[in-house]
């Protein structure tokens, strides 16, 4: 997502070329090129797929679309099978329309996992609770800290269920290094993703990540902490940004790379 102005077979080219081992992929562009071809294509170029977004948005009442999403869920874990991939991370869900309860919100969760956790252990693929800042709990997740993660995640094997560590979604939260350490001892850090934050956030504010180094986020002192936390996974930059993306792809991908060793390694 961090360039997704640059095509699959341009990604994979690019990645190649600044000696960046891994990606994760969005499911939309996976799908429009093919996932057998898509799969083909990364593991051709010598690469790996680190992550697949997204699942998730399972916090929905009505019962025909809590059954579509328990479907769209299933196989986007057939599709991180396919891939090569691990690791599926869910954006967990907003609040349905005229719906007010978090706690039910987030109790939905929890049963929807109890049906997915199981199927996805069984392809080889963990389920990935990501936390989102809280400006996102109406409309995209609920869940908005590592410890309401944890509380989901614990609920099912560390090897089917863990959770993600964005430090632009939890970089403000005075308890989540002491999250990190509790999932890392649970073997629950399924990613570690990074982005800056940086401030007046845009209109509609979704694309606003920060590139690494131009903003609050100490990143190498909570890359640190992961590591403490024992966790040796890659890392993911994963920006939502418009300015980022009217750059050129290959060239933006260059700077992450030397941004990456400058203010995180």
């Amino acid at each position: 997502m961090t360039v997704r102005q640059l095509s699959l077979p341009e990604l994979t080219t690019a990645c190649v070329r600044w000696g960046v081992p891994g990606v994760g992929l969005w499911r939309a562009p996976v799908q429009e090129y093919g996932v057998a071809a898509a799969a083909r294509l990364v593991r051709d170029a010598g690469l790996r797929v680190t992550t697949l977004c997204r699942g998730g948005f399972l916090t929905a009442v009505d019962p025909g679309e809590r059954a579509a999403a328990l479907a769209d869920n299933r196989a986007a874990v057939d599709e991180c099978a396919a891939l090569g991939t691990g690791t599926l991370v869910l954006v967990s869900g907003g609040l349905p329309a005229g719906e007010r309860d978090l706690g039910a919100a987030r109790e939905r969760i929890a049963d929807a996992l109890a049906e997915l956790a199981p199927y996805a252990g069984e392809h080889g693929v963990r389920l990935a609770i990501e936390p989102l800042h809280p400006m996102f709990a109406s409309d995209r997740c609920v869940v908005s800290t590592l410890d309401q993660a944890l509380a989901l995640a614990e609920r099912f094997p560390a090897e089917q269920v863990g959770v993600v560590v964005d430090t632009y979604h939890i970089w403000w939260d005075d308890r989540a290094p002491d999250a990190v350490a509790r999932a890392g001892r649970q073997g629950r850090i399924h990613s570690f993703q990074l982005a800056d934050w940086v401030t007046p956030l845009p209109a509609g504010v979704l694309n606003g990540r920060g590139l690494i180094g131009d903003g609050a986020v100490d990143l190498r002192r909570w890359r640190e902490r992961v590591d403490a936390a024992g966790y040796t996974g890659p890392i993911e930059v994963e920006l939502f940004n418009d300015e980022l993306w009217r750059r050129d792809g290959v060239e933006l991908l260059a700077d992450v790379a030397r941004r990456y060793v400058r203010h995180a390694l």
